[in-house]
């Protein structure tokens, strides 16, 4: 069976954005609806710009699909843009004055040209709908397993929540995410973040800040610690820093472990019997400063990642550049561009974090349809349960 795996292609005013998936077994239910909502949700959030109010996100099924539920051929998902004006040159006129920050610079002198166009049009974050919509899929098929991602914005700017997620709450901050235009399960956090993305905006500048996901009852043992490129921390590392803006990935304490010795790092081990039916297999931990992954596997605890998004680079006010035709300083373009999109990097995020699990479920579990999938993993927790004797 060939890995799970996606594509992307578009650019950002063209016709469309196109996603395929290869790998899916035949039998997952295509939840239209639950994709939909997700890219709904990523059009979102409090500082985006006037483009969200123009496209409508959702999704053409073209391929890969029979009655709501895949083939086991490539899923291949179309979504349109309202806003195509890519050979419009009035419209979209030669940028010749590169963003600091941006791909603008990098890419004119690679592809030997002075006009960025080509390249800014390719590297925005336009192309994570596309991408928001092959992850989803990949979601679907973790909630056939009963595997559950949650993303919400922990920092905007200076302000941060200090919501505790856990496996018990989780509902209720999913509820409380909904309700908050930052997409924070922290009402009063949410109130200073808006202040925050406001006075950005009154300033002419942006804002960036730091997302957070968690995968719950994902089983011990996903990924592996034979290969570096089968690292399953390490394939959610790159998955993540590949997302436009994202500039550090952290699973579970992150970069807080070099404060800590190790006897405060790492997480002790107990079993309690009475979670033995659980995907935990009944293996507990007080802390999960791992964020659910040792030696490149999960260990049964949530997966927790973290992600770091700078400001979008595209300011009103613009910034120092130099004009590539005349080579003298002038300041950049601006290119219509949200103030804030934190919000909703963190749907793209909780979305190619849960690809990888997805990925990583299907490299051990095989099978070229759900149920073949569903029993494969099935026989592995009951398995894993006869090593040693019942309590």
């Amino acid at each position: 069976m060939p890995q799970l795996d996606y594509q992307t292609a578009g650019e950002s005013h063209g016709p469309a954005g196109i996603a395929t998936v290869t790998g899916m077994p035949a039998g997952v239910l295509v939840d239209e609806d639950f994709i939909n909502a997700e890219l709904r949700r990523r059009q979102g959030g409090y500082g985006r710009g006037g483009r969200q109010r123009i496209e409508t996100d959702r999704i053409e099924i073209l391929s890969g699909v029979r009655l709501g539920k895949t083939i086991g051929a490539p899923v291949t998902m179309l979504v349109r843009n309202k806003d195509s004006r890519l050979d419009d040159l009035q419209r979209t006129p030669p940028v010749t004055r590169p963003r600091p920050g941006h791909a603008d610079l990098a890419g004119s002198i690679k592809w030997l040209t002075t006009d960025c166009r080509e390249t800014l049009e390719r590297a925005s974050a336009r192309e994570t709908a596309a991408r928001t919509a092959a992850c989803a899929l990949g979601n679907c098929l973790l909630r056939e397993l009963g595997i559950e991602s949650f993303g919400f914005t922990r920092q905007i700017g200076e302000v941060a929540t200090g919501a505790i997620v856990s496996p018990e709450n989780r509902a209720e901050l999913r509820s409380l995410r909904d309700q908050s235009d930052t997409y924070c399960p922290d009402p009063g956090a949410t109130e200073r973040q808006r202040d925050v993305i406001r006075r950005a905006k009154i300033e002419k500048d942006t804002a960036g800040g730091i997302l957070e996901c968690h995968i719950f009852d994902c089983p011990p043992g996903v990924g592996s610690s034979m290969d570096w490129r089968t690292k399953l921390d390490a394939r959610i590392a790159y998955a993540v820093m590949s997302i436009q803006a994202f500039k550090a990935v952290e699973i579970g304490l992150g970069v807080a472990c070099a404060d800590r010795p190790g006897s405060q790092v790492h997480d002790p081990i107990a079993f309690d019997p009475s979670q033995r039916n659980t995907p935990s297999l009944g293996f507990v931990r007080p802390s999960n400063n791992a964020g659910g992954t040792e030696g490149g596997m999960t260990n049964g605890m949530p997966i927790v990642v973290r992600g770091t998004m700078k400001p979008i680079s595209t300011l009103l006010r613009g910034l120092p550049s130099v004009n590539l035709e005349s080579l003298q300083p002038e300041d950049s373009q601006y290119e219509r561009s949200d103030v804030c999109a934190v919000s909703a990097a963190g749907v793209v995020m909780e979305h190619v974090v849960a690809f990888e699990v997805a990925r990583a479920i299907l490299d051990k579990f095989g099978g070229d349809s759900l149920t073949e999938l569903r029993s494969n993993y099935e026989r592995y927790l009951e398995a894993a349960r006869k090593l040693a004797p019942k309590s």
